[in-house]
């Protein structure tokens, strides 16, 4: 059983919840046989069915995530690091530019995923939102972007690294 915290709205419809916080909203559906989630006053209750204690468990965990993140949001801090050709790294819609990455003419495009917002400053990338997933695929996204293949990797370290 979970604890509602007080600045946060809960409906639950079936398998899917609604959390509201002042951050923003955020909706999920849970799949899973016999799996039951229901609310009881101030706190979520979750039912595993088929998947156990388990399957309980990680749905307890995705719903404090939504709860941390309606509340306080998640930011992840990025480094760009080079040291043959610098690296010029800007936001241009829900893509992010890396230009001129070991020289390349092309820039390498890395996709922004929902409503997660990126920030660039000097050599420092900033990424936040509501959602967990959504922060953490958006960091995945920049990191893999600058991905050198071709090239001895003990030599050739520039690109874009999670610092926090």
């Amino acid at each position: 059983m979970i604890q509602i915290p007080s600045d946060v709205e809960v409906e639950v419809k079936g398998n899917t919840v609604s959390v509201k916080g002042k951050k923003g909203a955020l909706q999920k559906s849970f799949s899973g046989r016999g799996l039951r989630i229901e609310k009881k006053e101030n706190a979520i209750q979750v039912f595993g069915g088929d998947g156990g204690e388990m399957l309980e468990r990680t749905i307890e965990s995705h719903l404090k995530n939504m709860f941390h993140g309606v509340t306080n949001g998640f930011t992840r801090k990025l480094q760009v690091v080079h040291s043959h050709f610098p690296i010029n790294v800007e936001v241009k819609g829900r893509e992010v530019l890396i230009k001129n990455f070991i020289g390349e003419k092309k820039p390498r495009i890395a996709r922004i995923v929902g409503d997660t917002k990126v920030e660039v400053k000097g050599s420092e990338i900033f990424v936040s939102g509501v959602d967990k997933e959504a922060v953490g695929q958006t960091c995945a996204n920049i990191c893999s972007a600058t991905c050198i293949r071709g090239k001895d990797s003990r030599v050739f370290q520039d690109g874009i690294y999670l610092v926090e």
